[in-house]
């Protein structure tokens, strides 16, 4: 018998004994002995990459392949100690090896799966995993792994069904109850999904991944407390987790607790500098405590934001950036919400004061409303060919570029107003009376991401509704428009066309309260008393806790005591009044 053959027995049983020092000391010694003995150079090598030493590790088990080429066992090692070096490419060219030389590995093909999924290979990455499964058809981890690569190919029904047979093969395994809670939540079925991600928590408590699924996907479903508590322990497992600390920092700023948000998105960007999630959020944090220079500097991040990033679109022409802009042609390109477009219209007046002739491209509801604005020379649809111009730029960047505090906002008096023609034909709709004549609108978009929190029950207005003295007009479009009749309001939504009618309607009003919505920001252009009625975690821009808004001299904000109080939001816009 070699000599080497005992050593090697002897660091076998000591690996498994989980005395890893006294393992990789005699490994070492076995390779003194016979430094190409194969089994040595991978037993050495697998428990170098699992103790952290990545660089020896490839160098072991390189030489291991080189040893013994078409050893798959090897091919797949040494894959393995590649991809945790980063060298991503070169790993998956290791586990191509393994499947020549055995192309039921079910290692390899999974973690081949991963590696295409992770570049973008939908496609090829499901196909990998058929493969997988065909090799372990009633074994869970190849259906799990199915389930997670169709779904990242964007068939969410197929996905959920291999997850649920993953589950019923083995319920017990954790990735079974992951990728089904993950699917559920791609479906919309947030409660399902986090009862599932509950299962693999319990499961597995120490998996980082799990317990910031079940954290954001309890956050969807308004529960900060018990997210904030998951994102908590998905940092614990894993601390070099990039994206548990910004989401954290999400959850932070929205309880109010501004610097620690600022501090956990700082840890994000300081462990990830290119993940636009991270500095986005850091903006918003920075925003709603006031900071905006540097909390615009982060907002710029939105173009990169995978969720926003397809809605930019870079022209042909030179994108203004700051600097003279004197005898130039600026384009100013609206993006996000209707109100976002008409809160930042503002700008257009210092910019045509600084010498520039300014054209508007915007939804086409505003193109009537935003041709009044102050400082606009043009509104364009911004779904046509667009104007001629030297220069363009993003709306929410002007910000930044104007170099905006809050001493600094500019206009926050009124820069819009009712067109003469329109504002006639309102005051003879609305004739005079005696009476506080209140504008109301109680919900928002219903697409918004925040509309469940943002948008009111129209039953909460009742006491304004019973209030002496006071004549509601509904300012409320879209679906809830008919709710009007609850209030004893007249609907007037099929007056208005466009924001142009709105803002005749509003110049005929004496106040207007509303959520936060378009509305608001119209009425507070306008130069409108405002109670503008806010969530208990509001937008960043009408900041943290005050009352009244730099954005808008007319504006008083409201805000909810606790989570979906509206009541007493209404109760004191009733005193207020």
């Amino acid at each position: 018998m070699p000599d080497f053959i005992q050593p090697l027995l002897d660091a076998v049983a000591h690996q498994e004994a989980g005395r890893l020092a006294a393992a990789a000391a005699g490994y070492a010694t076995v390779l003194e002995m016979a430094p190409e003995q194969p089994q040595a150079l991978l037993f050495a090598g697998v428990l170098a990459c699992k103790t952290g030493q990545t660089a020896r590790a490839v160098d072991l088990l390189e030489r291991a392949v080189a040893v013994r080429p078409t050893h798959a066992e090897a091919q797949f090692a040494f894959g393995n100690a590649l991809w945790t070096a980063g060298l991503k490419p070169r790993a998956r060219d290791a586990w191509a090896g393994t499947l020549r030389h055995d192309c039921r590995h079910i290692g390899a093909l999974l973690n081949l799966a991963r590696a295409q999924e992770e570049a973008g290979e939908t496609d090829d990455a499901v196909e990998t995993c058929r493969q997988a499964v065909e090799s372990r058809p009633e074994h869970a981890l190849p259906r799990a792994a199915l389930a997670a690569a169709l779904r990242a190919a964007g068939q969410l029904d197929p996905a959920l069904a291999e997850a649920d047979l993953a589950v019923a093969y083995d319920p017990h395994l954790p990735q079974a109850h992951y990728q089904r809670g993950t699917t559920l939540k791609a479906l919309g079925r947030a409660a399902e999904a986090a009862d599932a991600l509950r299962h693999a928590v319990r499961l597995a408590p120490g998996d980082a991944a799990s317990q910031l699924n079940l954290a954001n996907t309890l956050h969807d479903l308004g529960d900060s407390v018990a997210a904030e508590h998951h994102c908590r322990a998905a940092i614990a497992a894993d601390p070099a987790m990039a994206e548990a600390h910004s989401v954290l920092g999400l959850l932070l700023t929205q309880a109010g607790h501004l610097d620690a948000a600022i501090a956990a998105c700082a840890e994000a960007v300081r462990l990830a500098p290119d993940m636009a999630e991270a500095h986005w959020n850091m903006g918003i944090a920075l925003l709603t405590d006031g900071q905006l220079q540097s909390g615009f500097a982060c907002y710029e991040w939105r173009k990169r934001h995978p969720k926003f990033a397809h809605e930019f679109r870079t022209l042909k022409t030179p994108e203004w950036r700051g600097g003279p802009i004197a005898g130039k042609r600026l384009l100013i390109l609206t993006e996000q919400g209707l109100g976002d477009a008409i809160m930042l219209a503002r700008y257009a007046a210092p910019l045509t004061a600084a010498g520039a002739e300014v054209t508007i491209a915007c939804d086409r509801k505003l193109v009537p409303l935003l041709r009044t604005a102050a400082g606009v020379s043009a509104a364009v649809a911004n779904a046509h060919d667009l104007p001629d111009h030297d220069l363009w730029v993003d709306q929410m960047s002007l910000p930044l570029l104007c170099g905006t505090t809050l001493e600094t906002i500019p206009s926050p008096g009124p820069y819009l107003a009712a067109e003469p023609p329109i504002a006639d034909l309102w005051r003879l709709r609305l004739p005079d009376t005696q009476n506080l004549r209140v504008g109301v609108a109680w919900a928002g978009n219903p697409l918004h991401s925040n509309d469940a929190n943002r948008s009111c029950p129209v039953a909460s207005l009742m006491p304004l509704a019973t209030a002496p003295g006071i004549d509601l007009v509904s300012l409320q479009v879209g679906p809830r428009a008919a709710e009007a009749s609850v209030l004893g309001a007249r609907d007037m939504s099929p007056l208005l066309t466009d924001y142009a009618q709105t803002a005749g309607l509003i110049d005929r009003l004496d106040v207007v309260v509303t959520v936060d919505t378009s509305v608001a920001h119209l009425a507070a252009a306008m130069g409108k008393p405002t109670f503008i009625m806010l969530p208990h975690c509001p937008d960043w821009r009408w900041l943290a806790e005050c009352g009244d808004s730099p954005w808008y001299a007319s504006v008083r904000l409201v805000r909810q005591p606790s989570p979906g109080d509206w009541d007493s939001v209404c109760r004191e816009v009733i005193d207020r009044l």
